[in-house]
């Protein structure tokens, strides 16, 4: 008999809201109840405010840390006093990285809850799928072969590499028919073919190879506020439309049929997601290289608090990867001082620990 191999982790949550497409049209047609405080009665609400309060904490660390060490009260000087010794340091130089260091977490971690669930894959991760990498691809031919260099020539063919890739992703995935694992395989085979292409024009362009060396390991570092003005506008566009998805992509969950007794409309959910993805990768690889392992990572710590339902998840997600990816960029100022390893080296570190903990723990639940 044919077997499939699931991921007994993920399928636990989410069948907690695939119950019965009957089910779910029962539910459409009662009053709408208060919603549940969360699993085991965590209230979600005040975990949104204690991680928020948790961010401000690590964006003290993050103007605060650095090659030169600042109190918190000289980096609140060098933030707001244009006469403090301090102000290029912090004002000029540490809140561009922490301003960017927050959108493009943001970006990240919404991106891959939102391809987790339009793909139903605990695995799916804009670098594990290929996603960043096509991003990459793109932003690397535009600086190698058109000699564009500045982020708002080139955030343009990061678009259109990350909807390629989408794209394609899909196509060879099998489209309707595709499985988490056949999106897996794809993705793999993306990413390797084009980190191959990207390391390959590195090698041919010395000229290039100096400016994207740190960028294609991703970066911060090299955050201005003109990097922080360029993408934010694309970055609060993707998280406005991931914010009116959530509704419709909790109702595609139960189902196509089901979706649309709900009054979803499931291409249009589909299509909508995958332009969200695109805005959301295509603008933090752009401003901060392929960072890998945020958007695999975040959903799977975050789901144990909020369930499965989009609503919160997503908002947790949307707080708790620049939690994350902050905090990664001020250890890599810790570990490696007088210099700094990049943030996505440390990304890549705890991400591959924690992938390989998501499969062990598949394993002994004979997934």
């Amino acid at each position: 008999m044919r077997q499939t191999c699931t991921f007994r982790p993920y399928r636990s949550w989410y069948v907690s809201i695939t119950e019965s497409p009957a089910s779910a049209e029962r539910s459409a047609a009662a009053p709408p109840a208060a919603a549940p405080p969360g699993p085991r009665g965590f209230p979600r609400a005040a975990g949104l405010l204690a991680a928020l309060l948790l961010v401000a904490a690590v964006v003290v660390l993050s103007l605060a840390i650095g090659a030169r060490h600042l109190s918190p009260i000289d980096a609140w000087h060098g933030l707001v006093d244009e006469h403090s010794a301090n102000y290029p340091v912090v004002r000029q130089m540490r809140l561009p990285r922490t301003l960017l260091g927050l959108l493009v977490g943001a970006a990240l971690g919404v991106a891959g809850a939102l391809m987790q669930a339009l793909t139903r894959n605990p695995l799916a991760d804009p670098g594990l799928l290929g996603i960043n990498a096509g991003a990459s691809a793109a932003v690397v031919t535009a600086i190698s072969l058109l000699g564009i260099t500045s982020l708002t020539g080139y955030v343009w063919f990061a678009f259109g590499g990350a909807a390629a890739v989408a794209v394609l992703l899909w196509s060879v995935g099998g489209g309707r028919t595709a499985t988490p694992a056949r999106l897996a395989l794809a993705g793999t085979a993306l990413n390797a073919a084009l980190f191959a292409y990207v390391n390959a024009v590195q090698l041919l362009d010395t000229a290039a190879l100096d400016r994207m060396r740190f960028w294609t390991v991703g970066s911060l570092a090299a955050a201005r506020p003109r990097t922080v003005v360029e993408i934010a506008p694309f970055v609060a566009a993707g998280l406005l439309l991931t914010a009116a998805l959530a509704r419709p992509l909790n109702a595609l969950a139960l189902g196509d049929d089901a979706a649309r007794g709900l009054g979803a409309h499931p291409t249009r959910v589909r299509a909508g997601a995958i332009v969200a993805v695109t805005l959301l990768c295509g603008a933090a690889t752009a401003a901060a290289g392929p960072i890998v392992f945020v958007g695999l990572m975040v959903p799977h710590l975050v789901r144990p608090l909020t369930g499965p339902d989009l609503r919160w998840l997503l908002p947790y997600c949307a707080v708790l990867a620049p939690l994350m990816l902050l905090g990664a960029d001020v250890l890599g100022r810790v570990l490696a001082r007088p210099s700094e390893l990049q943030v996505g080296i440390v990304t890549a570190v705890l991400g591959g620990a924690f992938f390989v903990g998501i499969v062990r723990r598949a394993r002994r639940a004979g997934a």
